[in-house]
Parts: C-alpha cells; sequence; structure tokens
C-alpha cells in the first residue's frame, strides 16, 4: 500500500456508507472522498447548522453526490435510538458503518444524558449502543465493512472496570485515552464475534496520527475561555509532527475501501511515532490484545446500554 491515496478508492456506486462526526475534521474528509467515490452516504452528527452546509460542500465538489444529514448526538442512548430508527428505515442496507465522532480531553467531568463520564460515553458507550442498532442492516449488506476510529493514545489507556465513568477521580487525559482504547476493543471485539458466527463481516480500526482538526480545541476548551496545556503544546509542535484532516482521513479511508485491508488490525500512518505519512497497518499495545477485556467490556457495554448482539437480518 505504498503512498496510498484518495485516488485509490475503488468505486463505491451502489454502497450505502454512515459516518457519524461528518461536520468536520476527519469525518467529514471521509465522507467527501466516499462521496466523490459514488457511495450514498449518511453524515450522522449533532450540529444540523453545519450539516447543511458539509452537504452544501460535497455536492458542489461532486455534482449529484447521494448525501443526507442525520440527527445523532452520541451523548444520548435516546437520541441514538431515534437515529437508528430514522437510518433503519431509509435504507435497505449500510455497506459500511464508520464509527468517527469522538470529543477529547475535555478539562473538567462532564456526563451525558445518561450519567456517563461524556469522552467514555460519547467515544464508546453512543457508539456501541448505535453499532447493536444497526448491525441488522449492516448484515444485510454483501461484503460489510464496520470501522471504527481510534487513537495513538489507546497506548497511554487502561479500563478502569472499577471506576469506569471516573467519579472517584477525574483525569481528562487519562479519560480519553480510556474511551480510545475501548473504541479499539470494541472493533477488535466484533471482528471476533463476526468470525465465530461465520458472519461475512470485516471489523477493523483506524487513526489518524497528529491530524490537525477541531478536536485538539474543543474538548480541552469545554468550559474554559483560554487554551489549555495540552492545546497549546499541540500547536507549537504542528508544524512539526502533524498532518491534514484530509491526510488524517486516509486510514479510515483505507480500512473501508480498500480490497487489501484486513480485519482485527488497525491502520494508521506510516510516519514517525505513526504521527503522519500514507496508511499503513498500526501497532496495537499488548494490553489493547487482552481477549479476556475485550469480552469483559462488552459485557459491560451491554449492560450500560441495555442492548445484546442483534440477530442478524440477512437479504
Amino acid at each position: 500500500m505504498p503512498n496510498w491515496t484518495v485516488k485509490d478508492i475503488p468505486p463505491q456506486a451502489d454502497r450505502v456508507a454512515v459516518v457519524t462526526g461528518a461536520t468536520s475534521g476527519i469525518g467529514y474528509e471521509t465522507a467527501k472522498a466516499l462521496a466523490g467515490a459514488g457511495a450514498k452516504v449518511i453524515i450522522a452528527s449533532r450540529n444540523e447548522r453545519k450539516g447543511a452546509k458539509v452537504l452544501a460542500e460535497i455536492r458542489a465538489a461532486t455534482p449529484g453526490a447521494d448525501v443526507v444529514f442525520e440527527p445523532l448526538d452520541l451523548a444520548s442512548l435516546d437520541s441514538v435510538a431515534r437515529a437508528a430508527k430514522r437510518i433503519t428505515a431509509s435504507v435497505p442496507r449500510i455497506d459500511l458503518l464508520i464509527n468517527n465522532a469522538g470529543v477529547m480531553a475535555i478539562p473538567d467531568r462532564h456526563e451525558t444524558e445518561d450519567g456517563f463520564e461524556m469522552q467514555m460515553g460519547a467515544n464508546y458507550i453512543g457508539h456501541f449502543a448505535l453499532n447493536m442498532r444497526l448491525l441488522p442492516k449492516v448484515l444485510a449488506a454483501t461484503n460489510p465493512r464496520v470501522v471504527t476510529v481510534s487513537s495513538l493514545a489507546h497506548r497511554s489507556g487502561k479500563i478502569n472496570f472499577d471506576d469506569l465513568q471516573w467519579k472517584k477521580s477525574y483525569s481528562s487525559w487519562r479519560a480519553y485515552c480510556q474511551s480510545k482504547l475501548a473504541t479499539l476493543m470494541f472493533s477488535l471485539e466484533l471482528d471476533r464475534i463476526a468470525r465465530a458466527q461465520e458472519w461475512n463481516l470485516m471489523s477493523t480500526a483506524a487513526h489518524p496520527g497528529f491530524a490537525v482538526t477541531g478536536l485538539q480545541s474543543t474538548g480541552p476548551r469545554m468550559g474554559r475561555d483560554r487554551p489549555g496545556l495540552l492545546e497549546r503544546f499541540g500547536k507549537l509542535m504542528e508544524p512539526v509532527l502533524s498532518q491534514s484532516a484530509a491526510a488524517g482521513a486516509l486510514p479510515t479511508l483505507f480500512a473501508a475501501t480498500s480490497p487489501g485491508a484486513e480485519g482485527g488490525v488497525m491502520y494508521g500512518p506510516n510516519g514517525f511515532y505513526e504521527l503522519k505519512g500514507p496508511p499503513v497497518r498500526a501497532k496495537i499495545v499488548p494490553y489493547a490484545q487482552d481477549k479476556a477485556i475485550w469480552r469483559r467490556l462488552w459485557e459491560v457495554s451491554e449492560q450500560l446500554t441495555g442492548l445484546r448482539m442483534p440477530a442478524p437480518v440477512i437479504a
């Protein structure tokens, strides 16, 4: 896959893609590239005003693009349920489900509508619930893929089952690392389940390296009027270590579309510390490969959401 770019995306005509958090950054570039390759793209995000703007931009870049907006707030299990119901009713199948949306390093502890710590809730638990509700439509596709966007931060993460929602003590960075480790473990466990059940489903993960998006400022600024240490450090290192959002989306797009992509792995940039560069198979730290933790996290997620793996509906 040397120097793989959007020009290498195979034709995506007649494929249906759902991309969460696609009104900016990595998600936007992913949705734009998929629409440009001919896919029907459902942008599932919170901000309807930004959604309308993004639809116009993608249609301008690709006249005739089949792209629609679906309101989705991953910090609300009720919103997830309503969005999933509308999406399920609107399409016969989902060929690509891309779990992209996320928040990063919120300085003070916030809770979702359902009482989850915000980063764990929006980055992981909301996506878990969405996937459980959409999987029947995913499994109705011929060769479906689920791509989950993780992060280099998974390397510093641990799943704190004794205080999963950080009620005892809160660290913005540790909470973020846990949430992105959880998304990676979800991807790996889903692929393991798919193979055990002999489903024709590929679940794989991706990370963007150090891509310049709104993620580095939106979360760290939540509730504060000035940049924090993480944001200031990121700005200082951007010129040397970062890449654009478009480049950061390439691992996701490779995982979603390349005939050479595999399930049960993660893709990321090929450069120093996987910070930037063309997509290659990425390093997964040993802790993240512990299948017992995958299984325990999955069971806890079922308990928290009240949702279990649905029976497949195969057309």
